[in-house]
């Protein structure tokens, strides 16, 4: 294959002999067997992807150690690397590939951008390897394998048979409200087998999330939605709990509604200092409602947590159990779409006002409803084990703009309104927003004896 050669500075070359290996990124050396390379290639397809340099050494010196650059003598002498990614049927298309050059550095590096596969990766000794931190660990057993498959959406647990009686779902009182609006209609039972939501007389779990009345009795802490308020700013922490967890049971489509009227509920008793003194906090409904259907729907299954709504003074968290299927990351998450539980997601749509209205458009949604409100954009986080999405209380106006805002309706501002206004965390970076305005000449600096120190316009 043809791989681009790109030449690259003194500058650069010092940049990338200080990059640390993380969950992101591996340096290797030269001498590594392509097939040893093979675990990490596995690792970084599996995961989230990753950056491989290879060429990059460590030498233990006196002084510690030392990173070098001590590429390929050519392109060619790479080849056996891209033979073993070459033979790997599931790489094809998942990786991009180019050398780097530098003019008083030692061979080519060849630097490798593996991107999160749709499929398992297996290396060459036919395991599947997973990264966590800046290792990549092999898939332990065929239960853990399991899980992978779920976890990047190669199988689903919607699909999974469940060994309750088909009138959970084919005589119950949601099915037959459900059954009144679809056309052509039939009998409930006949139309759901048709639908493959009852196989072989038993149904699947997503006929239980769909068409059961309580699908929590049957999948216990895995179908829910759990409501926290804390009553701070910083970590979720039991001390700050301001009542009980709420939890939220019902089938799919009331089991949304009812969370996100709960979600507002609340939100609407929280107040935040603004230039008009302490105001009611507001998050776009819309901007709930996409972020909590996604995060019911395309949640894994599999995985024994219910969904979490964590609602604190300037922010709430939206935590989805199971990491993000097949290719989608944190960074194409706007722009590609994956369906983890393909039924669910079509079923639900039949429903009258389905919560996914524009199947496909719920992030954006959210994106552009907090966009409209002047505030920034949803945070999307993964861990080892679910997706959050954190709607952040902040105002796309600059630190300096609000300080502004706020005193051209009040006499003075401190430091601690400042960070209230803001979201500032820091008491020092909040005071360099004070003097960046004071070197501007458009505030001054009040002290009066016995009060801490204020800021107010210059007249």
């Amino acid at each position: 294959m043809e791989v681009e050669m790109r030449k690259v500075g003194d500058d650069a070359v010092a940049e990338l002999l200080l990059i640390e290996e993380s969950h992101f990124v591996d340096l290797k050396a030269v001498a590594i067997a392509p097939s040893k390379l093979s675990r990490t290639l596995s690792a970084f397809a599996n995961t989230s992807g990753g950056e491989i340099y290879l060429g990059l050494d460590e030498e233990d010196t006196l002084e510690g150690t030392v990173r070098k650059w001590n590429g390929f003598a050519d392109q060619e002498a790479a080849n056996a690397f891209f033979q073993v990614m070459e033979a790997n049927p599931n790489l094809a298309g998942t990786y991009r590939a180019e050398f780097l050059s530098a003019p008083k550095q030692t061979g080519v590096v060849l630097h490798l951008t593996i991107f999160k596969s749709r499929e398992i990766v297996f290396a060459t000794d036919n395991r599947a390897y997973v990264r966590r931190s800046a290792q990549s660990l092999p898939v332990s057993d065929e239960q853990a394998l399991e899980r992978l498959r779920y976890d990047k959406g190669i199988k689903s647990y919607e699909d999974e048979l469940l060994d309750v009686p088909v009138d959970e779902i084919a005589n119950s009182s949601t099915v037959i409200d459900f059954m009144l609006g679809v056309i052509p209609s039939g009998e409930p039972e006949d139309w759901l087998t048709k639908q493959r939501v009852i196989i072989d007389k038993r149904p699947t779990v997503a006929g239980v999330l769909l068409f059961s009345d309580l699908p929590q009795a049957t999948l216990a802490k895995r179908s829910a939605i759990k409501i926290l308020r804390y009553q701070t700013k910083s970590d979720a922490e039991r001390d700050f709990l301001v009542f009980d967890p709420i939890t939220v049971e019902g089938p799919v489509y009331s089991l949304i509604y009812d969370a996100v009227d709960q979600v507002k509920q609340i939100i609407e008793g929280i107040e935040k200092l603004g230039a008009n003194g302490m105001e009611k906090i507001q998050y776009p409904p819309e901007a709930l409602h996409e972020i909590l259907t996604n995060a019911v729907l395309h949640r894994n299954y599999n995985v024994a947590s219910d969904v979490q709504v964590r609602i604190f003074d300037n922010r709430v968290e939206i935590e989805s159990p199971g990491r993000l299927p097949g290719h989608v990351t944190t960074n194409n998450i706007i722009s590609t779409q994956f369906a983890r539980n393909p039924k669910l997601v079509r079923l639900v749509n039949k429903f009258h006002n389905p919560p996914n209205k524009d199947v496909g458009e719920g992030l954006n949604t959210a994106f552009e409803a907090m966009n409209k409100l002047r505030l920034k954009k949803p945070l999307i986080e993964e861990t080892e084990n679910s997706v959050v999405v954190i709607l952040r209380h902040e105002s796309l106006g600059s630190p300096e703009q609000l300080v502004l805002d706020y005193l051209s309706k009040n006499e003075q501002i401190t430091n601690a309104i400042g960070r209230d206004l803001t979201g500032i965390t820091s008491e020092n970076t909040m005071k360099s927003v004070f003097y960046r305005l004071r070197d501007t000449k458009q505030i001054e600096q009040v002290k009066e004896p016995g009060k801490k120190p204020a800021w107010r316009r210059i007249q």
